[in-house]
């Protein structure tokens, strides 16, 4: 089974206003990617499975767009690190999203650690004096444990950072043993992001660098499925198909150059591409 997941960011934002959003006006954007997707994506019915991750105002449309014995798993962007519980706290977080909450309105999947997640929370640590870099990865250890005590399937990203590169072992090995500690591993899909090659100008890894890295997280983690994190792309697709250790990629922007943005018939397309290539 490969993992095609989606992370749509905050590509809702409108292009007039600065985002990359010429799809849909913003209360019918979730519904527009959803309705132009999930016909075309029945006829890899297990074959892959399709989380899309979608900014928490977009949920509510995603999952009536979705409809029934959809392929596409509506998800959400991370969960909070408490959660709501019968006979305990009955839901006090303002402007935090429990998992509860999210399992209430349809949510099935949550994607947690993304490198964005981890730089705010890293950013908030600093400025409260605290120097301990263990401490994201105990965060995100508990929004996995409240996201998968809700049932939900979780995409667990970790990386290294250009500081990092030479101690990327090292690194992994933390975040992969502080991040899964007590966690039930049949829910989890790990996304290796190369943060040091993400945005624009950097150089992108080959085969030759992301395989060697895929194999050790599967080393570290008994064999759990792991896909590339650092932007599964048409111009990447074949080469990322070509890699045994790799079981899928993390899909965000469609078009780089142009009217950039998130396109549903380019997202098919790579999709196509990817998964031709696993069959060949």
């Amino acid at each position: 089974m490969k993992h095609l997941c989606l992370n749509l960011k905050r590509f809702d934002v409108p292009a007039e206003m600065g985002g990359v959003n010429r799809l849909a006006e913003g209360s019918r954007w979730a519904e527009t990617i959803v309705s132009r997707t999930k016909d075309a994506l029945e006829q890899y019915r297990g074959k892959a499975r399709f989380p899309m991750y979608f900014p928490e105002a977009h949920v509510i449309a995603a999952v009536q767009a979705a409809g029934e014995n959809s392929l596409i798993e509506v998800g959400c962007q991370s969960v909070y690190r408490q959660d709501v519980a019968p006979g305990k706290n009955f839901g006090a977080y303002t402007t935090n999203r429990p998992a509860a909450a999210m399992k209430a309105l349809g949510v099935g999947s949550a994607i947690i650690g993304h490198c964005e997640e981890r730089a705010d929370k890293l950013g908030i640590l600093q400025e409260a004096g605290v120097t301990d870099t263990k401490a994201v990865n105990r965060i995100l250890n508990q929004e996995i444990r409240c996201a998968a005590a809700q049932g939900m399937t979780v995409t667990y990203c970790i990386g290294e950072k250009a500081e990092e590169r030479d101690a990327w072992q090292e690194v992994l090995r933390e975040q992969l043993a502080i991040g899964l500690e007590g966690v039930d591993r049949e829910k989890i899909v790990i996304a290796y992001e190369p943060i040091w090659a993400i945005g624009p100008g950097k150089t992108p890894p080959g085969a030759d660098v992301i395989a060697p890295i895929a194999r050790f997280i599967k080393e570290q983690t008994g064999g759990m499925p792991v896909v590339y994190g650092g932007g599964l792309k048409q111009d990447n697709a074949e080469m990322l198909a070509s890699i045994p250790e790799i079981d899928g990629g993390l899909i965000a922007l469609t078009r780089f150059q142009g009217e950039i943005g998130f396109y549903p018939d380019e997202y098919l397309d790579i999709i196509r591409i990817y998964l031709s290539a696993c069959a060949e």
